[in-house]
């Protein structure tokens, strides 16, 4: 019994130091740093996937999003708010650096977060949710009233607006209103930055509880964190940020690829390139550079198109519109099938990425400076085959009309001619003999028709 309560007491003993070490261990776990600079897209969200799992394996005390951002995709958002609240390493959201932005899907991701900061002289809000590729797309969609007032009936407060805007705003409103509801932040501003698309400085951001806290920079920030308590999934977590080792986590050539051709402009191009070359190739057996390049480009645009929230009757529509513009080239419609391309194709630009962020529907610009190309290729082609048909003929009999021949052959009406070197069985009057130097008067049957000269 003695033995056992002495041991008992060098276990209390060791205690303190066990736990010194073991917060000396917390203190020395990194913070890692991840840059979100631009639009959000579903390159940001398998960057900010990639930088959670690497802060999981480095064992980090906290993973810092420095963001500027106009907002972007509503399923890459989604996509990373997912990964936010399931993570174990607590998020600190940082609008950054001065003069940054966190409009539409930003002020989300702030709200995700456990930790939600900005940088002097930054913004944000402007949450509303727009239709793009349609008249007025721009806009916010009729703000509606924050919230009705009590006794007022529910169905007068989305009276302005048509029913799928009123749909988009009340489902972005109750989920801001939830991430707010779930992180203790002001949830009726988040609503108002939904509805009526205002936005906040940092000053009153922190002034009104949007975020909590405002920081110069990045080590101004883990300065003002260390020793919080954050909530995470598996409990409280007590940060130890102050002189922590930063770890920052660049995209590597994936995500700046994915990045890159995740842009549904040049993604619309690459398809174009690769069906246009596909087609040269096909329409032209053994060049091998068109085919080549078609493939490579194709390719890359159906992983990008498969990344992006795509109409399909959009891309259906380009592309019959661009196998309409192929043929034309191959069959003789006389323009009716490049009209119908060019018209396919430009409905199918508007429509294909099916989305309500701006920035990332296919400028009109664009659209019709393809559709211009597309029509300019279809005149060039239309030109050639008229002037082709405008050509006098140069081979053939029908060339022999007029030509002068002599008889080598010829009885009751019929025999054979010598013209212009070769021999032709002829037709004319009976009273014509061998020798006799006949004129080709027409073609009826495969026989010339002679007269005499």
């Amino acid at each position: 019994m003695s033995r056992a309560l002495r041991r008992l007491l060098c276990l209390l003993a060791l205690l303190p130091a066990m736990l010194g070490a073991l917060a000396e261990d917390v203190a020395r776990a990194p913070v890692v740093v991840l840059q979100v600079d631009g639009a959000i897209g579903p390159a940001t969200a398998d960057y900010l996937h990639r930088g959670l799992a690497l802060a999981q394996r480095q064992r980090a005390q906290l993973l810092v999003l420095q963001i500027d951002t106009p907002g972007g995709l509503d399923a890459a958002m989604r996509s990373m708010i997912k990964d936010i609240l399931s993570s174990s390493v607590p998020v600190a959201t940082f609008v950054a650096p001065g003069g940054a932005r966190a409009a539409s899907a930003g002020t989300y991701l702030l709200y995700a977060s456990h930790v939600a900061a900005m940088t002097p002289a930054s913004n944000l809000g402007a949450a509303t949710p727009v239709a793009i590729g349609m008249p007025g797309g721009g806009q916010p969609a009729n703000p509606l009233p924050a919230r009705p007032a009590s006794g007022a009936s529910a169905a007068a407060a989305p009276e302005a607006g048509d029913a799928m805007a009123a749909k988009r705003i009340h489902d972005a409103s109750a989920y801001i209103r939830s991430l707010a509801q779930l992180r203790g932040r002001n949830a009726e501003w988040a609503e108002r930055a939904v509805r009526e698309a205002v936005s906040l400085a940092a000053a009153e951001a922190l002034q009104l509880k949007v975020v909590d806290l405002v920081a110069t920079d990045v080590p101004d920030l883990l300065r003002q964190l260390d020793g919080r308590e954050l909530r995470v999934n598996n409990g409280m977590q007590r940060l130890q940020t102050l002189g922590a080792p930063v770890q920052p986590f660049e995209e590597d050539w994936r995500s700046r690829l994915l990045s890159t051709i995740t842009n549904p402009s040049l993604a619309l191009l690459l398809m174009m390139v690769g069906l246009y070359g596909l087609a040269f190739e096909f329409g032209n057996p053994g060049m091998v550079a068109p085919g080549v390049i078609g493939a490579i480009c194709l390719l890359l645009a159906l992983f990008a198109l498969q990344m992006l929230p795509v109409n399909y009757a959009g891309l259906a529509l380009i592309l019959l519109g661009i196998g309409f513009l192929a043929a034309e080239a191959f069959v003789p419609s006389y323009g009716a099938l490049g009209l119908g391309g060019i018209v396919a194709f430009g409905f199918g630009c508007v429509i294909l990425i099916d989305s309500d962020s701006p920035g990332w529907g296919i400028p009109l610009p664009l659209i019709g400076g393809l559709a211009l190309l597309s029509a300019g290729f279809i005149a060039v082609v239309a030109g050639m085959a008229a002037r082709a048909r405008r050509r006098p003929v140069v081979t053939g009999a029908q060339t022999l009309v007029g030509a002068s021949g002599k008889l080598v052959e010829y009885s009751g009406g019929q025999g054979w001619a010598l013209v212009r070197g070769e021999h032709w069985k002829v037709h004319g009057p009976e009273q014509l003999q061998p020798g006799d130097t006949v004129r080709i008067t027409g073609l009826r049957g495969g026989l010339l028709e002679v007269a005499p000269t």
